[in-house]
């Protein structure tokens, strides 16, 4: 939807961002252990451009993700995904998953997908800020700048009971005050400006 904001609009909207100070991985009360989860993905480097297969610009599927680090006497995971530099007055949220197996473990590419009352594992797909259940693809407005896209893992120490496809709202309320590690990693993706292509080439020496 956001690919039709013309390049100029999206311009002149590129100091207008949610912020990183939204998200919820740092917000008071939520995290609470100091243990670190370790998260990544076979399809991007922590920071790197996310491949446009899972953006609105390809197939919009959702991207592979593992973790390793989970602490004992962990009782299940969540997932959370939100892109901090939306034009709007909260980050807007890409994915929500709940009751994740506590233990090391991986999402396949695409996995973040409807799941109607959840899946064998016990997990379920929330839903994210289209009121959709399931993977919402990045489609940063033309223009706009670069988009982080936070992936934020958490282990709770408790494994309460949510509604059918919680909403961020609905996650923060279980897990403030229960979260024992969390993890972070980050994806970028924009439009409108030179994407990189490769690695940076080294600084020319001044004799």
């Amino acid at each position: 939807m956001l690919e039709h904001v013309p390049h100029w609009l999206g311009s002149l909207m590129h100091n207008v961002r949610a912020g990183h100070a939204k998200l919820a991985i740092v917000q008071d009360g939520i995290v609470t252990g100091d243990a670190r989860l370790e998260l990544s993905s076979l399809a991007f480097a922590d920071g790197a451009r996310l491949p446009e297969r899972f953006t609105a610009d390809g197939e919009g599927v959702s991207p592979p993700l593992t973790w390793r680090g989970v602490p004992a006497g962990t009782a299940a995971l969540a997932l959370l995904v939100e892109d901090p530099d939306a034009p709007a007055t909260n980050p807007l949220v890409h994915a929500v998953v709940w009751n994740l197996p506590p233990e090391d473990g991986s999402l396949a590419e695409g996995a973040i997908a409807p799941d109607g009352h959840g899946a064998n594992d016990g997990s379920d797909v929330g839903r994210n800020s289209y009121s959709q259940e399931g993977w919402l693809p990045p489609d940063p407005p033309t223009g706009h700048g670069s988009h982080d896209y936070v992936f934020q893992l958490f282990a709770l120490d408790r494994a309460a009971a949510l509604d059918i496809n919680p909403r961020r709202s609905d996650l923060l309320d279980a897990i403030r005050g229960h979260v024992v590690a969390a993890g972070m990693l980050v994806g970028t993706y924009s439009r409108g400006e030179e994407a990189p292509v490769g690695p940076a080439a080294p600084a020319p020496q001044v004799a």
